[in-house]
């Protein structure tokens, strides 16, 4: 149960991003480009701050070090230049789709025991995450912000399966963010560096780069050992159904059936993916669940 709420908690703060970066590009005119550099070096900041504070010192990694930085780029750009010209449904859903498939590749490459559970939940949340995400009318899917998107998909998985090898959640999630913000700002600056930066913008990219981001991915470290690929994949599928629930509290955005419906089936998923094999290894009489994760 504990692994469940720090979970729910971890999902929550990927959905905060969104809400953050909806109410940042979208609202209040900031450029999604400037914001996701200044959400990178805010929360190496924050995070290299409470890294000296506890004493844990600052080590490259290795390889594996350049792997997370890599994909973190990758997500963060990939992210911020897909959403220009891609429908926000759709975008989500190439990003999850792919998140998906790189995370239980991962697992099937590491030999992690995944079972029928875990398969039966993952469709189950992204049949409900079709549903809520898919665009009503004709589909328009620009192949440069598909591939973007698709690139951020891969960038994100590729960053989550890494986490599972560190020994140091804040340690390794501080040293990424601190070697990927100023690669981040110099590709900004020779990117032209001509979005808006506003002042609501800018403190909401700062909260955002601090505690659901530096803090948020840190958590995410933490729990991605004992969480396991698949199940880490099948869980993020709640993050769109979060955030559309945040925009509806803090955006005013309308609440729909079609919103209800699918959040029910997504959420269902998550939980079946989560606790499927537990239940059903209790069931059976066997004393030590057989999820392998």
């Amino acid at each position: 149960m504990k692994l469940l709420l720090l979970t729910a908690l971890t999902m929550a703060a990927f959905a905060a991003n969104s809400v953050l970066n909806r109410a940042a590009v979208g609202e209040a005119g900031m450029d999604a480009l400037a914001f996701g550099v200044i959400r990178l070096a805010s929360g190496a900041a924050a995070l290299a701050v409470i890294v000296a504070w506890q004493r844990r010192g600052f080590a490259m990694g290795g390889v594996g070090r350049f792997v997370a930085v890599a994909g973190l780029l990758a997500y963060i750009f990939g992210f911020s230049v897909a959403y220009r010209g891609l429908d926000a449904g759709l975008g989500a859903l190439l990003l999850f789709g792919v998140v998906q498939v790189t995370m239980f590749g991962g697992a099937v490459m590491a030999r992690e025991a995944v079972p029928l559970a875990r398969w039966v939940g993952a469709a189950v949340a992204l049949a409900g995450l079709v549903w809520l995400l898919w665009p009503r009318g004709a589909v328009k899917m620009p192949v440069g912000g598909a591939v973007a998107m698709c690139i951020a998909g891969l960038g994100w998985g590729v960053y989550s399966l890494q986490g599972r090898l560190e020994s140091d959640a804040t340690q390794a999630t501080a040293m990424n963010f601190m070697l990927a913000a100023p690669v981040a700002a110099v590709v900004w600056f020779l990117w032209g560096a001509e979005g808006a930066v506003t002042g609501v913008g800018l403190a909401l990219a700062v909260v955002s780069g601090v505690i659901t981001s530096g803090l948020g991915y840190a958590l995410w470290y933490a729990i991605l050992p004992t969480l396991g690929a698949a199940r880490a994949g099948v869980a993020q599928l709640s993050v769109p159904v979060i955030a559309m629930a945040g925009g509806m509290v803090f955006l005013g955005e309308p609440v729909t059936g079609r919103f209800v419906g699918a959040a029910v089936l997504v959420i269902a998923g998550v939980l079946i993916s989560m606790l499927g094999a537990q239940v059903w290894a209790g069931r059976v009489g066997f004393t030590k669940s057989s999820s392998g994760s």
